[in-house]
């Protein structure tokens, strides 16, 4: 029997695994659209935080900088009032103009407790060049922000933004590259859920953008029945085929999933080709999954009530940071839809994906965490993120979380700093943390 979405929704129904989840998915998969969508739009934009009220006196952004210590990234926020904020990230190296000369510039000298509208405020002075590099720019900046926010206030970033409901996240392990055949690709989740106890899997299947072309012939088909047949009928099992397929043979995979009772199928077809998608969604039984490429809340509304989507999945920094994601997640709430964000941070950058759960009532039951071959956890950051009985636990100090190494951040190097002369630009270490 083909999974529906209805149970994808109870996830099973009365199963010893739904019993053992810690949350639901939303309480019913049929909904119908609002008649005033402009009033939902603005209704998820409106303020959801009162930061004001947590945090008494005004917090003016002084400099924002851009530091580098071999692949890793940070964004710091400095306050007049001499707090500090920083988060890490590794998306940013090609990024760097945009953020230096369009993002940062706009929060000097602005209260940072009026992050919600601060965010709005610098897509508008740029909303020509609206895509997933500016909103990664804009992501960056916020966690910083909200970083600097949540010391200040004694505060999780979870609790500043609504209050921790979930204080560990059970997890799907992904982050297969379509470089291993189906038998090696499968045997590395086999030793996956062992090591983590996780019990959830989401392959990659396909090639990616590839127009029905497959890694080589029959992989797909491979991998899917091979996963079932290997990790068991206990084990939930969801699949991406990165906007591999075209209508027919995005149903045609669509259609052996549910044979072998997948839990949701990802992004069928390229992600621009919003018709395409609908066309296998409305062919299929099982929940699609959609949304990591997106950053209109617009589109995102378009979407889950025109059938392109059962899950929305915005990506934390594509879709311009916490702040936007938890206003998806407010429109997929009213319509009674759960939030699954994409994500492909581990450690220190995957931070923001845990806090956002940790607060957001319509998150799924779980959230994506890539794992290959387990890596050495490095030194100069807590905590260590590790995954015990599927689950990481949300890290509780304030702010985002991270500890951060005051001997790793000082000899990372600037790459640009921006304050309220406007000069940017490297200017050395990166010390005084």
């Amino acid at each position: 029997m083909s999974l529906t979405r209805r149970d994808w929704i109870k996830l099973t129904g009365g199963s010893a695994l739904a019993v053992s989840l810690p949350r639901s998915f939303a309480a019913s998969a049929d909904f119908a659209a609002p008649s005033d969508v402009h009033a939902l739009i603005r209704d998820a934009e409106s303020p959801m935080f009162d930061l004001a009220g947590q945090i008494k006196d005004p917090v003016i952004v002084e400099s924002v900088e851009m530091l580098k210590n071999g692949a890793n990234f940070f964004v710091r926020t400095r306050a007049s009032n001499g707090a500090i904020g920083i988060t890490g990230t590794k998306q940013v190296e090609d990024f760097v103009p945009l953020f230096e000369h369009l993002v940062a510039p706009h929060f000097i000298g602005k209260d940072a407790r009026d992050i919600e509208s601060l965010v709005d405020y610098v897509y508008r002075q740029n909303y020509k060049l609206a895509s997933i590099s500016l909103h990664c720019c804009i992501a960056y900046t916020e966690q910083s922000i909200l970083d600097l926010l949540g010391k200040i206030a004694g505060k999780s970033v979870g609790a500043l933004l609504g209050g921790v409901i979930a204080p560990e996240i059970p997890i799907y392990l992904s982050g297969s590259e379509r470089v291993l055949s189906a038998e090696e690709e499968v045997d590395v989740y086999v030793r996956g859920l062992a090591a983590t106890g996780a019990k959830a899997v989401k392959f990659h299947m396909g090639g990616r953008m590839s127009r029905n072309v497959d890694t080589y012939p029959g992989r797909t088909e491979k991998l899917l029945t091979l996963a079932r047949e290997k990790l068991g009928s206990d084990t939930i099992l969801m699949a991406d085929a990165n906007g591999s397929y075209d209508v027919p043979n995005g149903i045609r995979i669509g259609r052996l999933m549910e044979e072998l009772n997948y839990a949701f199928y990802e992004e069928p077809c390229p992600f621009e080709e919003l018709s395409e998608t609908q066309a296998v969604r409305k062919a299929l039984k099982i929940p699609l999954a959609f949304g990591e490429q997106n950053y209109s809340l617009w589109q995102f509304h378009w979407m889950l009530t025109n059938g392109v989507m059962d899950i929305v999945q915005p990506d934390m920094n594509y879709n311009g940071g916490l702040i936007r994601a938890k206003r998806v997640a407010r429109i997929a709430e009213k319509l009674g839809k759960t939030i699954v964000p994409h994500n492909t941070q581990t450690g220190a950058t995957s931070v923001n994906i845990l806090q956002f759960a940790s607060c957001t009532k319509n998150a799924g039951p779980f959230m994506e965490y890539p794992w290959r071959v387990p890596q050495k956890t490095p030194t100069w950051y807590k905590p260590d993120f590790k995954i015990t009985n599927g689950k990481i636990t949300v890290p509780t100090a304030p702010g985002m979380g991270l500890e951060i190494d005051p001997d790793f951040l000082a000899k990372a190097t600037v790459v640009c700093k921006i304050d309220k002369t406007g000069k940017s630009g490297s200017s050395g270490s990166g010390s005084s943390y």
